[in-house]
């Protein structure tokens, strides 16, 4: 028979024995840790989340989602279980501070590598505009556009609200930068319809020291000085002027930069043609472009093909123009993630 009398003492377990189990028992947590947590009570501010602590853990709005949130039933719902991140070790209180916006983020990074892996074209519609450009949405990540890489007319203020096309330029989770471009989007567009050696119409848009920049079909190519004529010429600006049309050959297309590379030298029937006659340039143009065509697929195919003009060092034509296409200024690149 038991003895119903017996002392804590005489059984040996007392209530900091009990305690010590519990601290035995109990999970040990660390910032960075996901842990799965149910909502029991939701406050103005925040939630009291159970994930298995002594105490219960708190989650404040600011840290509930990527983007803004009002009120905390607009992410929590009592009783619910979900994945939280552990975001500081406990206070005085032995309380752990959560997030759900930390996950959000590193999920949101994830993806925007795996779409910048893959060259996906995304879409999203401007939300804001600054000097440098303007700033999108992507996967809840902030975007920016510089507006070199934005192909419009239209003044930067009323891209508000329109929904682009868009490719990835810099994916950068570390510097927290997410910059695109909607120009590429456009000109890998374009180029899916292009071919190297086809003759376009387009007009002049911009004239530079090193070339002249062509619009064909809302897209822009490059005009390099080096492939005007023949001949030597001094600036572009002593053959074309702003928005005169002009008959030109596709020569590269470079999907992976959306550069596109034109040339009126290699449709001159004789060497300076294009000073001299352009309109005999552009009337034999469909010609003498066959013959280029005819040279590139016998070069492709290992034939020596007698040469006709004087062929360009590569590194005379530039793949970029620095002053076109200027890498981003890091002080007005806005950060992907808003703190």
């Amino acid at each position: 028979m038991v003895n119903q009398n017996l002392t804590a003492t005489e059984i040996g377990f007392t209530h900091e024995d009990f305690a010590a189990l519990l601290d035995k028992y109990d999970y040990h947590f660390s910032p960075g840790d996901i842990v799965p947590g149910t909502v029991f009570s939701i406050e103005p501010r925040g939630a009291l989340i159970d994930i298995g602590a002594k105490t219960a853990a708190y989650i404040p709005i600011q840290e509930m989602s990527i983007n803004r949130v009002d009120a905390p039933e607009e992410v929590l719902q009592s009783n619910e279980t979900r994945e939280f991140f552990i975001l500081t070790d406990e206070n005085e209180d032995g309380q752990l501070t959560l997030s759900i916006r930390r996950i959000e983020y590193m999920r949101a990074w994830e993806r925007v590598r795996q779409l910048q892996a893959e060259d996906a074209t995304v879409r999203s519609g401007v939300f804001a505009t600054n000097r440098g450009g303007a700033l999108v949405r992507i996967e809840g990540l902030r975007g920016f556009i510089p507006g070199s890489h934005i192909s419009t007319r239209k003044p930067k203020e009323e891209l508000v609200g329109e929904e682009l096309p868009l490719k990835f330029l810099e994916v950068d989770e570390e510097r927290n930068r997410l910059v695109l471009s909607h120009r590429r989007a456009l000109v890998e567009r374009k180029m899916n319809r292009l071919e190297v050696g086809e003759v376009v119409i387009g007009t002049v848009r911009g004239i530079k020291p090193y070339g002249a920049f062509i619009d064909i079909g809302g897209v822009s190519g490059l005009l390099h000085i080096s492939e005007i004529s023949h001949e030597h010429i001094d600036t572009p600006h002593s053959v074309f002027n702003v928005n005169d049309e002009v008959k030109v050959m596709i020569i590269d297309l470079d999907a992976e930069r959306g550069r596109i590379s034109l040339s009126t030298k290699q449709l001159e029937p004789e060497p300076g043609d294009m000073i001299k006659n352009r309109d005999l340039v552009y009337d034999k143009a469909e010609e003498m472009a066959a013959k280029y065509r005819e040279q590139l697929l016998a070069k492709q195919q290992g034939i020596t093909a007698p040469p006709t003009e004087e062929t360009v060092a590569e590194e005379e034509i530039p793949a970029a123009v620095e002053e076109e296409i200027p890498a981003a200024i890091e002080e007005e690149i806005p950060v992907a993630i808003e703190e």
